[in-house]
């Protein structure tokens, strides 16, 4: 039990919805929250946008409206609904060969292997041989060489293992294929123009410390307090050094997870990891794809192609890297039994690591944000996402007839 008494609570809520705001405000007095930020849209609209704690536990500088935060992987979700969009633009198809787009891809096996199974985690390709220096990311011509040169750690298709990293590096040049564009160049133009959102993959120079949230904890040492946090066989697999989970986890060579906030890979885009953003920009994004996407103007088949539920891969479910079930389409996360997020199999949606998520609910037309800069340990149910989810649920069974 936490006994700091809980911070004032900053924003609003709309009428119904004011079981998140008290789940929010128990997180920092049950939970440990420092600071954090939390947002929902549903019918078109918002209907939470909430935040408090410290920005900054070293100066004490407080959580503000527009405070940013590295979202880690939740960076996957933004980036895989910039693939949708230019999906429905026509750029692409999800069932056509990644060689077709890109010919020097289909080096030492890979001229078969389709986007869908790429953005499905199942291309056998969760890590890179080529140490992944920043100024080999910002070299996306070299990089694309790199990335070409990869021979696949298994048969492509046949199993599905969480591509950490270079989900996002394949998806960055296939989009330059394509479109010409980077990923974080497509969202600001595309999408976060159009909707008004405070979200970026790479942070702009004209963005300062000020804005930024300071991370705290998520280091291994914390899993003493929480062993189950992990997966035990990912916990195993990440201490062989030749194991294809500890490949995956070790490039680039952070030394600390927050290195990604820092100067050397703030400035350079990471589509599978360094997007900055405040909770209600993720909750505004995901709005607008689970109403449809009227603004943006998304067509119905590259939206389906979010929501269906996929087949398992021939090996079945279980994750090579995670060791545990996971499931997984159009680059992005889907509820499994031992996860569930939103009202069916529709929803989806990224974690990011330390805690944050966003997600979409098509059957609510609801949106979903929640970024906390104390890192938990957690891959999915963090237990303060959990409270906000299941106050939101709650408020829905309410307000929708």
């Amino acid at each position: 039990m936490y006994l700091t008494p809980p911070p004032r609570i900053h924003g609003w809520v709309e009428s119904g919805f004011e079981p998140v705001r008290e789940a929010f405000q128990n997180n920092f007095a049950e939970h440990g929250e420092t600071g954090a930020a939390v947002a929902v849209h549903h019918a078109g609209r918002p209907v939470v946008d909430l935040w408090a704690g410290t920005r900054d536990p070293e100066t004490g500088a407080p959580w503000e409206s527009d405070t940013l935060t590295l979202v880690f992987s939740a960076t996957k979700g933004v980036t895989s609904l910039v693939l949708a969009h230019a999906h429905s633009r026509g750029l692409f198809e999800y069932d056509r060969p990644m060689a077709h787009y890109w010919p020097d891809f289909a080096r030492h096996g890979k001229g078969r292997l389709t986007i869908g199974e790429l953005l499905s985690h199942r291309a056998g390709l969760p890590y890179l041989d080529t140490e992944l220096t920043p100024d080999l990311l910002a070299d996306h011509d070299r990089l694309a060489q790199v990335l070409a040169d990869q021979a696949p750690a298994w048969k492509p298709g046949t199993r599905h293992g969480y591509h950490s990293v270079t989900i996002g590096l394949y998806v960055n040049e296939l989009l330059r294929r394509v479109d010409g564009r980077t990923v974080g160049a497509y969202l600001a133009e595309e999408l976060a123009g159009p909707l008004g959102l405070d979200l970026y993959v790479g942070l702009p120079a004209r963005i300062g410390d000020e804005r930024l949230a300071r991370l705290t904890g998520g280091s291994w040492r914390d899993l003493a307090t929480d062993p189950t946090a992990v997966p035990l066989g990912h916990v195993l697999a990440r201490c062989l050094p030749w194991s294809i989970a500890a490949r995956t986890f070790a490039n680039p060579p952070l030394r600390t997870a927050d290195e990604l906030a820092g100067p050397a890979y703030r400035s350079v885009e990471l589509p599978h990891g360094n997007g900055f953003a405040t909770a209600r920009s993720l909750a505004a994004l995901y709005g607008e794809f689970a109403q449809g996407a009227p603004i943006l103007g998304v067509r119905d088949e590259s939206l389906r192609a979010l929501e269906e539920r996929p087949a398992p891969p021939r090996e079945g479910e279980r994750d090579v890297n995670l060791k545990v079930r996971t499931r997984y389409s159009s680059g992005l996360w889907k509820p499994f039994p031992e996860w569930r997020f939103g009202t069916d199999d529709r929803a989806y949606g990224s974690p990011g690591a330390g805690g944050s998520f966003g997600f979409a609910d098509p059957a609510t037309g609801t949106g979903y944000g929640y970024v906390p800069n104390r890192m938990g340990l957690r891959i999915w149910n963090d237990p303060r996402d959990v409270a906000l989810r299941g106050a939101l649920d709650r408020c829905l069974a309410t307000v929708i007839p």
